[in-house]
């Protein structure tokens, strides 16, 4: 882990941080890294080891509102537009042309938006658990989520600020992160009002294998350090985003696209994502979508959990580029 470089670089208009491994790679080699809520570049410590040793440049930042990446304070600044701004923000600052994107959840969500807006930087897509979602005209993220699975769903949870920071709060930072990290409930996550997060004194969680107590520390010390209003902001502005991507309605996506996901993800195991994915449609809306991989007895938490394979199946991707 302390070969992994970290810097500051002024992307628009905020300061963002990223680390790095194998800088010395060859042009048109480099990987870039997109975590998910409620995670940080730290999520792919396992991939930027393991992909830099076999020849390419591993590139994670801190996504805007997250670690020590600036976060603005108004929920528009959270925008696709923005998030996808920063990006190549970024890869131009850094003086690469082309990338391989490897996403999971809100990265991935905000990589598809990258292929949709700027596929001509992107050599090829592997995608962690979140499978593109076409944009529905006729209705808008948040109503159709609250319509289908009511207002204790997550992400209706989220909307109002503040809200839910009070209940992290509440309980604190390392214990909502346990809970989230390990939870492998599959289907919808649906929230109580009353402890939301479940937390039992009497019942503490134990740590898997792939999730070490210093691992659980670096993530609780750097939520400390920046809140998690930054991260819940990105599902706040997905009405927003939905009225902004109007022009992109109906786009396929033409990116080479590998998806991996674990079978008892609680995205895969949401109604109608497993039929889109399973059924023909994503591969529709995805025409160069290669190969769907849904692994046994996996969480959300793919990348992490199952470090070795998910590395194995990323090169054995790339490497055909």
């Amino acid at each position: 882990m302390e070969s992994i470089q970290h810097k500051i670089v002024s992307v628009n208009g905020i300061q963002m941080h990223m680390a790095e491994k194998g800088g010395e790679a060859e042009d048109g080699q480099v990987i870039l890294f997109l975590h998910g809520f409620p995670e940080l570049w730290y999520t792919w410590r396992h991939q930027m080891l393991a992909l830099s040793s076999l020849g390419y440049r591993a590139i994670a930042p801190d996504l805007r509102g997250y670690g020590d990446t600036e976060a603005p304070g108004s929920i528009t600044s959270y925008t696709s537009l923005h998030i996808v701004g920063d990006l190549v923000a970024l890869m131009d600052s850094l003086g690469v042309d082309k990338v391989f994107v490897v996403a999971h959840d809100w990265g991935a969500i905000i990589a598809w938006y990258l292929c949709l807006f700027r596929p001509e930087r992107v050599k090829a897509f592997f995608c962690l658990s979140v499978p593109f979602r076409p944009r529905n005209p006729n209705r808008k993220p948040i109503e159709t989520l609250r319509a289908f699975f009511g207002d204790d769903y997550y992400m209706c949870r989220f909307q109002e600020p503040g809200k839910i920071e009070a209940e992290i709060d509440r309980w604190g930072a390392k214990e909502v992160l346990k809970r989230m990290l390990t939870s492998r409930k599959p289907g919808p996550p649906c929230w109580a009002k009353e402890n939301p997060f479940g937390v039992d004194p009497e019942r503490p969680v134990t740590l898997p294998s792939w999730l070490s107590e210093e691992d659980l520390d670096y993530y609780a010390a750097k939520f400390d350090q920046s809140g998690f209003t930054g991260g819940l902001n990105y599902y706040r502005a997905l009405d927003l985003n939905w009225e902004l991507t109007a022009a992109w309605t109906g786009t396929v996506v033409k990116t080479p696209v590998k998806y991996v996901v674990g079978e008892l993800d609680s995205v895969y195991t949401t109604p109608a994502i497993k039929e889109y994915v399973d059924n023909g449609g994503f591969k529709k809306d995805v025409p160069l979508l290669e190969e769907i991989v849904v692994m046994e007895d996996v969480g959300h938490f793919i990348n992490q959990e199952r470090a070795e394979q998910v590395n194995n199946l990323i090169y054995e991707f790339i490497s055909k580029f």
